[in-house]
């Protein structure tokens, strides 16, 4: 057992960039021209993105939550419409929602975090106008479960991959199943920028159409405008450092999961105390976050930071108990594994630049905590 206490950041950002010459030079060279929108960068970082995730359109945008609302702007989605997501997901994926104008439906989940596919279909009513799984923690929702429905009742989906660049079932990636799928590049993402960024991606030209012009407050070139649209278009500055990162894109998910399958194998150990959740033959996890079930949750918190671990909560209120949500109806109890997985998750850094030292200190640390 590790004896002397060690320090394990959450962050990972210092050593990210730790050698940020060549992003400074690509900077430095950028401002020879000073195409600081719509410069070179973007429009090469677009490409790298398409080809990395499998589809034929990339459409940087401002933000994660952007890459979200956009399409399902360019769908129509409107006041009085409903979409369907889950109740457990970071406030971006109902902001996008409600920033619509539309109403925000939930569907509970299943034990590895993502939505519950065999709910879906009491939610849908003649006001559902798209389904918004989310990909959540770096888990693939159940793809192909989701699109059977989808085909069913006719309804388009938007996949919020915000948290899972890389993550795929059974070869197929994560955002490439439905009509469109949205990436974030915010800092703490597995890809990411020096502040807000996000992509979406499609394979449909009329989807990647209306996305040009909404993302650019409508204009179709300097003068005329189509549409109303928005100003949300990724920075050329941004994409540089996106150019930089895109290349380690594959090392670092191959990192993260090398990270959990080692905390995996050791906290089996630990049945009765941690549960992991259901790891999905053929669906690749990618793990933005490494969560887990843990009894004594909060006390087992405040041991690993008061050891040095940069543990955390995501989150301990779900999505429909929140003061913001209170308009909606909902009330506790509507959904019981989401409330109940509130009370019992714990998150754990797993980050691609953690070292092996650090990986078995954590294990340490919950064993001691657990042998006590």
């Amino acid at each position: 057992m590790s004896a002397q206490k060690m320090k394990v950041d959450y962050s990972y950002l210092k050593q990210q960039f730790a050698d940020s010459g060549p992003i400074l030079k690509a900077m430095k060279n950028q401002l020879k021209r000073c195409q600081f929108t719509f410069g070179p960068e973007m429009i090469e970082f677009e490409k790298r993105f398409a080809r990395l995730i499998g589809t034929t359109h990339a459409i940087g945008v401002g933000t994660g939550t952007d890459a979200l609302f956009l399409p399902m702007k360019a769908l129509g989605i409107g006041p009085g419409d409903e979409v369907i997501s889950a109740p457990n997901s970071f406030i971006a994926t109902t902001g996008a929602i409600v920033a619509t104008g539309a109403r925000p439906v939930y569907v509970d989940v299943l034990d590895d975090f993502t939505l519950n596919p065999d709910l879906i279909e009491a939610a849908i009513t003649k006001r559902t106008k798209a389904l918004l799984p989310v990909h959540y923690t770096g888990a693939p929702a159940d793809m192909p479960k989701i699109m059977k429905i989808a085909k069913k009742y006719n309804l388009p989906v938007v996949e919020d991959a915000c948290q899972s660049i890389g993550a795929a079932i059974n070869g197929k990636l994560a955002g490439t199943f439905g009509i469109a799928g949205g990436f974030s590049l915010h800092p703490l993402k597995n890809l990411n920028v020096w502040g807000d960024g996000g992509v979406t991606v499609t394979n449909s030209a009329q989807m990647r159409d209306k996305l040009l012009l909404l993302r650019n407050h409508g204009l179709h070139g300097r003068d005329e405008v189509d549409i109303f649209g928005y100003n949300s278009r990724l920075d050329t500055i941004q994409a540089i450092v996106g150019n930089y990162l895109i290349k380690q894109a594959n090392w670092i998910t191959n990192q993260r999961i090398k990270n959990a399958n080692k905390l995996d194998k050791a906290l089996a150990e630990l049945s009765g105390y941690i549960t992991l959740p259901t790891r999905k033959k053929g669906f690749k996890h990618v793990y933005h976050l490494y969560m887990f079930y843990a009894k004594k949750r909060d006390q087992l918190l405040s041991y690993l930071l008061k050891n040095g671990i940069d543990a955390k909560v995501h989150y301990p209120i779900p999505l429909h108990l929140q003061k913001a949500a209170h308009y909606l109806g909902y009330k506790k109890g509507d959904f019981p594994v989401t409330e109940a997985q509130c009370k019992t998750i714990i998150t754990l850094p797993v980050h691609q630049h953690l070292t092996d030292s650090q990986v078995n200190y954590m294990i340490d640390k919950i064993k001691a905590f657990y042998k006590k």
